[in-house]
């Protein structure tokens, strides 16, 4: 199987491109330059939409097993190149190579998943209301799609969109975060390595300048029947409002504020594995991170003690150097917030338990921090802190904490820790938020809906429900049938 390209092969310019201008992707990590992409704007993104109709015209009419034929040869590819798609992700997000090369076996799983999807898109033959009648409800493609990405999983938020609208019929368009084109120019190559046919899956590639532009075309053009799209709300709901004007399908993965609640019972160890799977992953750059960590007042000590030693085990620096487990921030951006929901902290009373100031390292590094005393009337539990910071709060009874982890126009994922059996079921339901990680650090995966509820968005993403937002449903009413046979 053919290798992905090198970064320098990555970044020629797509030959339909009008883009004049290019920018740089910058390695956060050393904050140097490692190369140039095209700054597309309004024309090139007309364009690709009608190079994206076109083509999906054609591939709506091959067959499930044709277009799952390609997504199955897709993800063998990405598998067999995982390990150049990773440095490339390294490079251009900063995070460990370890977990780079997790994210690519994430997001490849969606591509072999949605090839399994695609023979499944089942209708119905409905019960007929009158005789001589025949009543089915058929499935098919939305049309073009046109999905808007982050930075903070490059591969795998493509590869969640991607894999299902392609099997579904549909053609894509993806806008990749300004930080993080290289992964999904990469993605795009072995897609037109698999068979991918022109068209079908197209990538523009733009910084923040063009991004309103692009995003106003995507929303405002006839020819997109649906926008899909992972980011911030305030982001997420300006879109919406302008794909409103051609009524388009949306979905939309928006932001979070996760509640971690560790109960007295809860396995304590177990519980600080989680906390640390699910709040520093990608040095706290995840959408469904833990922002606000609720510790029993019984077992908090305890807990704070075990959860700063077993991250003063772990260690800082760039993504590529071997055992490294905690990266740069993203961009100056990302660090300035992280210094000023910390300072807040402190200064409405929290302890620095561990941490608490930029990195030795300099740049965009912010060391592994963890704070005591932390209150709801602070930023740090307020707003999400897409950083390294784990703010522990203290409560003491069940109904208390339910409250306080719903006390927030969010709703992505919530994290518990318990042995009560009958806790277990009342906290996942009483919990207002689309994914419920019990005992569980780590809860994402192709086979199972992801998606939020109140301000974390619209729709479902990767499992069985995952190709629905991509289709339309279409009712076919079949008159005049004879109802009793010729002699």
């Amino acid at each position: 199987m053919p290798r992905t390209p090198s970064i320098c092969h990555l970044i020629q310019w797509p030959e339909q491109s009008e883009a004049s201008d290019t920018y740089s992707v910058i390695d956060p990590a050393h904050l140097k330059p490692v190369a140039s992409v095209p700054d597309m704007d309004t024309p090139d993104v007309k364009q690709a939409i009608s190079l994206a109709h076109t083509a999906q015209k054609h591939w709506a009419r091959k067959t499930a097993r044709e277009r799952a034929t390609v997504l199955h040869k897709w993800y063998q590819l990405c598998m067999h190149n995982q390990s150049d798609l990773a440095k490339i992700m390294t490079i251009e997000c900063g995070k460990p190579l370890a977990e780079s090369m997790g994210e690519v076996a994430y997001g490849s799983s969606f591509l072999r998943w949605f090839a399994e999807e695609a023979s499944r898109a089942y209708g119905d033959v409905i019960p007929e209301n009158a005789k001589g009648r025949r009543l089915l409800a058929i499935k098919q493609p939305v049309g073009v799609v046109a999905a808007i990405t982050p930075w903070n999983f490059p591969n795998a938020m493509i590869a969640r969109k991607v894999a299902p609208a392609i099997a579904a019929g549909c053609s894509i368009i993806v806008k990749p975060s300004a930080e993080t084109p290289l992964s999904a120019l990469a993605m795009a190559y072995l897609g037109e390595e698999a068979g991918l046919p022109p068209g079908v899956f197209n990538v523009v590639t733009a910084s923040k300048g063009s991004a309103k532009r692009i995003g106003n075309e995507m929303t405002e053009n006839a020819l997109v029947r649906k926008i899909t799209f992972t980011g911030s709300t305030a982001v997420g709901k300006l879109l919406s409002k302008q794909a409103a004007s051609t009524m388009k399908k949306v979905s939309m993965e928006l932001g979070g504020n996760a509640p971690f609640i560790v109960f007295d019972d809860a396995d304590i160890d177990a519980a600080v594995t989680g906390c640390i799977a699910s709040k520093f992953r990608n040095t706290g750059q995840t959408c469904v991170c833990a922002n606000r960590v609720f510790v029993h007042s019984k077992i908090y000590d305890t807990f704070a003690a075990k959860l700063s030693a077993k991250i003063r085990e772990m260690e800082v620096g760039h993504g590529l150097e071997p055992g490294n487990q905690f990266g740069p921030l993203i961009t100056s951006d990302a660090f300035d917030k992280v210094v000023r929901h910390v300072e807040d902290a402190v200064g409405k009373g929290a302890k620095v338990l561990l941490g608490g100031k930029p990195h030795g390292l300099g740049g965009n590094f912010y060391e592994p921090t963890v704070l005591t005393g932390v209150t709801n009337e602070m930023l740090l539990a307020r707003e999400e802190t897409f950083g390294p910071v784990a703010g522990l709060i203290r409560f003491e009874t069940e109904s208390e904490v339910t409250k306080a982890a719903n006390d927030t126009p969010f709703g992505l994922a919530a994290y518990f820790y318990t042995k009560d059996a009958g806790r277990i079921f009342r906290l996942s339901e009483a919990l207002e938020y689309g994914i419920v990680g019990v005992n569980e650090g780590i809860v994402s995966t192709e086979v199972a809906p992801f998606g939020g509820i109140k301000e974390s968005g619209l729709g479902r993403e990767g499992s069985k429900y995952g190709m629905d937002d991509y289709m339309e449903i279409k009712y076919i009413c079949i008159g005049g049938i004879k109802e009793t046979l010729d002699a």
